[in-house]
């Protein structure tokens, strides 16, 4: 199976979120081909989620798995390491008070 571009991925999520009236920005834009890609959750309430892709060793899916949460300047610290250790690395960050991410729905675990 052919794997979507980390480009056409970061499009494709942006355009759900938007379709689900909620606010998401690509804060740090990594390499269109391969980069891996982190999202951030902020909950406006000085609290957020850090996602990161990963292989789940059981079944051998992509999932999404917690990387950092709680305060967000803790949160902002873990991206800002990830950063530095990948350079191609995608950042997007969604802002939802209710917590709504989307990454949990159909289509968006690849």
């Amino acid at each position: 199976m052919a794997r979507l571009s980390a480009r056409f991925w970061v499009d494709a999520y942006l355009t759900r979120l938007r379709g689900a009236d909620i606010p998401a920005f690509v804060v740090a834009h990594g390499d269109d081909t391969g980069g891996a890609v982190l999202v951030k959750l902020n909950t406006l309430d000085g609290k957020g989620v850090v996602f990161q892709r990963s292989i789940d060793l059981m079944s051998g899916a992509r999932v999404w798995m917690t990387l950092a949460e709680g305060a967000e300047a803790e949160v902002d610290a873990a991206i800002a390491r990830q950063r530095g250790y990948d350079p191609d690395l995608w950042v997007i960050e969604v802002e939802d008070r209710e917590g709504r991410h989307l990454l949990d729905q159909d289509g968006l675990g690849g």
